[in-house]
């Protein structure tokens, strides 16, 4: 089948800006023909945006994003054509956003142990009823002046090895494979070429990902087309998308131009039946 799908959305249900039918509305003025919104341990879009997409023609793919470590390595995983309502998926995703709210809570302690006296309310309203984050801290200590910007929060703050960091509540790739394959969902891993040891991600291979995401803005070409043959060799699928976030990260313009085909996607859902 033809068209042009973007298969790395972020709504306001996790640090994106922009509501499910907000995108929709853009996707479809950028020609998209389908679209997986991928919040970060969320499913909130999924309905929400399947509804505001019924009379666009745009499909709408079920899809989450969630954090795993392996080796002492933070590594993101895809899932797509989930089921959102999974009882085992949302048990999980209710688990990791406790966990989510724990850390935000040790990061503004250690904020206003520097004397900078940021309300956890501030961060907790920035992130509404989606999942908190970094980014909701970070937007918070530009809201209340302590940052200039956003990036100069994760540079000063909150970045890895920054004074306020926390790491995150430790998850192994195969819980999250496991997880993501009860829900009915393909498991795919991340923007591999922004950070991914080869080493890393052959033992996600042998884990059982499903394929790999190719297509993303911080690959090169060549990145994308080194991913693409290793998934041609061990018989994995591949997706890709803007990874786009609204704006926050200077990713206007994103949407819509990182995408894969209708091909790429009719063979994930052949994969799945």
């Amino acid at each position: 089948m033809g068209g042009r799908a973007d298969l790395h959305i972020h709504t306001h249900f996790s640090d994106g800006v922009l509501s499910p039918r907000e995108i929709i509305h853009r996707a479809r003025a950028c020609g998209l023909t389908a679209l997986a919104f991928c919040d970060h341990d969320h499913t909130g879009a999924i309905a929400e945006g399947i509804n505001a997409a019924a009379e666009t023609g745009v499909e709408v793919i079920p899809g989450i994003e969630l954090s795993a470590v392996l080796e002492g390595q933070e590594i993101h995983m895809l899932g797509y054509f989930i089921d959102p309502g999974h009882e085992m998926l949302q048990e999980f995703l209710l688990r990791v956003r406790e966990e989510r709210l724990r850390r935000a809570s040790r990061m503004v302690e250690k904020l206003n142990g520097m004397n900078v006296p940021l309300p956890f309310d501030t961060v907790l309203d920035r992130a509404g009823q989606g999942s908190v984050g970094r980014p909701h801290i970070a937007s918070a200590l530009v809201e209340e002046g302590f940052a200039s910007t956003y990036q100069e929060a994760f540079l000063r703050y909150l970045g890895t090895g920054r004074p306020a960091y926390e790491q995150k509540f430790p998850v192994a790739p195969a819980e999250i494979i496991r997880v993501i394959h009860a829900a009915g969902g393909l498991a795919f891993v991340a923007h591999p070429g922004s950070s991914l040891q080869e080493n890393i991600l052959l033992s996600l291979i042998r884990e059982g990902i499903d394929g790999i995401e190719a297509v993303h803005p911080s690959h090169s070409h060549a990145t994308e087309q080194h991913y693409r043959g290793i998934a041609e060799a061990y018989f994995l699928l591949t997706s890709g998308g803007s990874d786009f976030h609204g704006g926050k990260r200077n990713d206007q313009d994103a949407l819509g131009k990182y995408v894969v085909s209708g091909d790429c996607v009719e063979a994930m859902r052949r994969r799945i039946t």
